[in-house]
């Protein structure tokens, strides 16, 4: 039977995804890589318990025109694309109507590493352990845009950590990556707002300053930014 729950918010849902995430606490080569917007206040819960690097990881959703909730696709940093079986001719959707949608959020996606980086260093996630997190999963589109971009940065380990996604969509990430942490697997799964109390949108404000602080902590702590020192690798997949 699968696992049903509801979240007061993305911090409670980030302290409870942190509790299931305990050997990677005090690691200095883990660093939790949150997907933007949502996934940032998340992922700040869990490196805040865990005594871990916070990093974000930006993605965009390509949204089916006229449809735009539904995803026909993703797109990430370094020229990665990721499309849903179909796609194009899916509903009528043509080429060029992808390739618009897709020069629309690539525009988006380089502002937001702009407005949330500043002056930061490129990611670099040679060797260490990494896991994403989102607040949430629905068609898994992003999250496989995600993956794709973070095994490009030649991790050691690569988790993904999500407070709920459906049953079948979390079956097909566990296959991509080391580990996977999902605390609920609704069968009835029409959003992933649904199965919060409160799910407002996160601002870039929210993003910036939950980042500022992180990364203030790191450097107060002297954490390392790069590289990573061996631990123990995790197998399997929980749901």
């Amino acid at each position: 039977m699968a696992d049903i729950r509801h979240f007061k918010n993305r911090t409670e849902a980030g302290r409870l995804l942190a509790k299931q995430l305990g050997a990677y606490a005090g690691q200095p080569d883990a660093i939790v890589l949150a997907l933007p917007r949502g996934g940032v206040p998340v992922g700040f819960a869990i490196a805040q318990r865990l005594g871990i690097a916070l990093d974000i990881l930006v993605v965009r959703k390509l949204g089916m025109p006229g449809h735009e909730e539904f995803a026909m696709g993703a797109v990430g940093s370094g020229g990665v694309r990721v499309l849903q079986p179909g796609v194009p001719g899916l509903l009528g959707v043509s080429a060029h109507d992808v390739d618009a949608v897709t020069a629309r959020e690539l525009a988006e996606l380089q502002r937001r590493e702009r407005a949330y980086r500043g002056g930061r260093p490129p990611l670099d996630l040679a060797g260490r352990s990494a896991v994403l997190v989102d607040d949430g999963v629905a068609t898994g589109s992003t999250m496989l845009a995600a993956i794709e971009v973070a095994r490009r940065l030649g991790p050691r380990t690569l988790a993904l950590a999500v407070p709920v996604a459906p049953p079948d969509t979390a079956a097909a990430l566990a296959a991509r990556v080391d580990d996977l942490v999902c605390l609920s697997t609704p069968p009835q799964f029409r959003s992933v707002g649904q199965w919060y109390d409160v799910f407002e949108q996160t601002s870039d404000e929210e993003v910036q300053d939950l980042l500022a602080t992180a990364w203030h902590d790191e450097a107060a702590a002297g954490a390392r930014p790069t590289g990573g020192a061996n631990h123990e690798k995790h197998n399997g997949h929980r749901l």
